[in-house]
């Protein structure tokens, strides 16, 4: 288990490398086993959604939130 807490908020993505978040969620796309205390906050949340999207976990409430944020702030643009 990751020391990261998962982002819930959009303005929480803000400060992660993109790069990062891409290597991390192609790791979890794969089927990678969850990245260690070595790999960023990115990688890990990439990792999260990529595991979930790859149909290697259950998408969890935290990923729900941040899910149902992003939709929302997109609907008031």
């Amino acid at each position: 288990m990751s020391e990261f807490q998962p982002i819930t908020k959009p303005e929480d993505l803000s400060g992660l490398d993109d790069n990062e978040m891409v290597s991390g969620y192609c790791s979890g796309y794969c089927g990678d086993a969850e990245p260690g205390s070595d790999k960023s906050r990115a990688f890990w949340h990439g990792w999260r959604n990529g595991a979930v999207d790859g149909g290697h976990r259950q998408m969890d409430t935290a990923q729900a939130e941040l899910a149902r944020c992003l939709v929302a702030q997109q609907r008031l643009h």
